[in-house]
């Protein structure tokens, strides 16, 4: 089938996940954790819509990013699936616009994320004051919607041309709207690799204001590329099973797979580089950063290692598994929920660290705070691992983020038929060896 159908029991069900989560994440509201209470802040809601905010908003910009890159070194053998990461690309709207609520919060002082947004902790801290010109609310708001706004257009545009070329594309040269097309795309790599490290260290990295790695941003976008990958497959074969991409074949399932077992192994080289690095030089503003994961955070720590490479990379080893549909979901399955723990694991201590000191349980320097490996020794709801409130806001957030990729689906053909590298696709093939 060409058009996707959004039906109605698929509404009702996506819609089902989106009413857990709404009600998971008005329950985190009240149900802060006894150490942190009388804060005040509310760290477990805006702790958790922080992190889902950015994991699925970080999806969405990893695949256009990888749809681009695609496009400009002239790749055909995606375009049969290609109006399905098109869909997904289209999320950094919404996805831009929940970052922007957090810039707000900022301004309003509607939560205690980040430290260097509190203008009395700066102001006791020369760490902190070194960093203002960029770690401020200004940067922030201005950054996200500036940067964020940027991504957001280049992905609308790159979508709307991909449908002209299907509406127009036989009155008109074959290739005038894919030039166009690979001219955006052209524009958007850069433009990408560029800001999008300077958004991460703003989203996430700050929670930990005094750390700082140089490998950190390219450890985040690859742990959304692997989340967008899993998805994709997933999404893929749901829909074949319901009867869309009939020229979706196994071929392009191996090379997705190939993909997701490849970066697997590169996220890994990202972890392991940054550790061993940090270990090595032993400097004090980078080793608080693993000293309160490896003190306090353990099963985390550890945890993510095993469910983000070793298990992968077992199962994706051999090339018949890449093309087995139980296989590839339940691999699937637990590098999307590995990669949400991942920015669990990069958010919540430091969030908590900050929730703890607005509590009155710190004194001292904000950098004494994050320097000292006590705050976390004991088991903290929400924050220590993922509780059922935390399981269930991601079921919601990943239900309105397949009803958003539905319904814009639904809005084009599922086969982009003037593509000029269609053809490409459906006769692509993978030479397998065992």
């Amino acid at each position: 089938m060409k058009q996707f159908t959004f039906e109605r029991n698929q509404r009702t069900f996506l819609g089902g996940m989106m009413v857990l989560g709404f009600i998971c994440l008005i329950m985190s509201y009240f149900a802060e954790p006894a150490v942190i209470a009388d804060a005040g802040i509310h760290q477990r809601f805006w702790s958790n819509f922080l992190h889902n905010a950015t994991f699925f908003t970080g999806m969405a910009f990893m695949i256009t990013f990888v749809l681009a890159a695609f496009i400009t070194a002239y790749s055909g053998w995606h375009v049969t699936f290609k109006r399905l990461w098109e869909s997904i690309s289209l999320f950094l709207v919404p996805g831009i616009v929940l970052m922007l609520i957090l810039g707000i919060g900022n301004y309003m002082g509607f939560h205690h994320l980040y430290h260097w947004a509190d203008a009395d902790a700066v102001a006791s801290d020369t760490i902190l004051q070194g960093k203002s010109s960029f770690l401020n609310n200004n940067w922030y708001m201005l950054g996200t919607l500036i940067l964020g706004g940027i991504w957001a257009f280049i992905a609308t545009r790159m979508r709307k041309l991909s449908v002209q070329e299907d509406e127009q594309g036989k009155e008109v040269s074959n290739f005038a709207f894919h030039r166009k097309t690979r001219m955006w795309a052209a524009i958007f790599l850069p433009i990408a690799a560029f800001t999008g490290p300077a958004l991460i260290w703003q989203w996430i990295m700050s929670v930990d204001a005094h750390w700082y790695s140089t490998l950190f941003a390219w450890y985040c976008m690859s742990s959304w590329w692997l989340a967008g990958c899993a998805l994709t497959l997933i999404l893929i074969i749901y829909l074949k099973i319901k009867g869309y991409f009939d020229n979706v074949t196994n071929e392009h399932l191996h090379d997705l797979a190939k993909y997701m077992f490849a970066f697997s192994i590169f996220w890994t080289y990202c972890w392991f580089s940054q550790y061993m690095l940090i270990w090595y030089a032993n400097i004090g503003e980078e080793t608080i950063y693993f000293r309160e994961r490896l003190d306090n955070y353990p099963v985390l720590f550890y945890g993510n290692l095993v469910i983000n490479f070793l298990l992968p990379f077992l199962i994706l080893l051999r090339n018949t598994t890449k093309r087995r549909y139980g296989t590839l979901i339940f691999a699937s399955l637990l590098v999307l929920i590995g990669h949400w723990v991942d920015y669990f694991y990069m958010i919540k201590p430091g969030t908590l660290i900050t929730a703890k000191e607005a509590a009155g349980h710190s004194h001292g320097t904000e950098a004494a705070a994050h320097g000292a490996v006590q705050h976390g020794s004991s088991f903290v709801e929400g924050f220590s691992l993922p509780g059922l409130i935390e399981i269930g806001i991601f079921i919601g957030f990943l239900g309105a983020f397949i009803y958003f990729i539905f319904s814009q689906l639904q809005k084009a053909s599922m086969v982009a038929e003037n593509d000029p590298y269609l053809e490409e696709s459906v006769h692509h093939e993978v030479q397998v060896y065992e």
